[in-house]
């Protein structure tokens, strides 16, 4: 699973000329899903992107998590995440998950964040949208879950967990 997760002052999304996801500060977060991925990567990234620390404490140091200053999540699929571009001038969307196994595991991803708490607006899958937002930063990451079978990358930072 891949995810383009920007810090945002506001974001929503809109489909034929009408809202359907809005949030106010939090993040937006573009997911894709590849063949590959399972119920366990969708966890491993709601895990990681609600506990990044990428809002600023009163020091101003990227030091909060979004749920530690209250904001919300707006997910919004984006199979394109997946486009191959190495070769030829047309992208190979190959690793890509087929919509049906893509629906599942976003609606997943989509579970995963509420049961940590998190207030959670969505996109619609599969359709045309607008996403309209306010990139606060900016600030602006790509975060994915780990291959098929390999161990998580160890965090060696002395200021785990503070």
């Amino acid at each position: 699973m891949r995810a383009v997760v920007q810090r945002v002052r506001e974001a929503r999304v809109e489909v034929e000329g009408r809202v359907v996801g809005a949030i106010g500060r939090g993040l937006l977060v573009l997911l894709g899903v590849a063949r590959e991925d399972t119920p366990r990567d969708a966890d491993y990234l709601a895990e990681k992107i609600v506990g990044l620390r990428i809002f600023p404490d009163e020091e101003g140091k990227m030091n909060r998590s979004v749920r530690e200053v209250g904001g919300a999540i707006l997910v919004v699929s984006q199979f394109t995440l997946y486009g191959d571009t190495r070769k030829g001038r047309r992208p190979s969307f190959d690793r890509a998950a087929p919509p049906e196994q893509a629906r599942s595991l976003y609606e997943y991803f989509v579970q995963a964040l509420r049961a940590r708490g998190i207030a959670v607006e969505t996109g619609v899958f599969q359709a045309m949208m607008q996403v309209h937002l306010v990139n606060e930063g900016p600030v602006t990451l790509l975060c994915e879950s780990p291959a098929p079978g390999a161990a998580p990358a160890p965090n060696n930072s002395p200021r785990e967990g503070k």
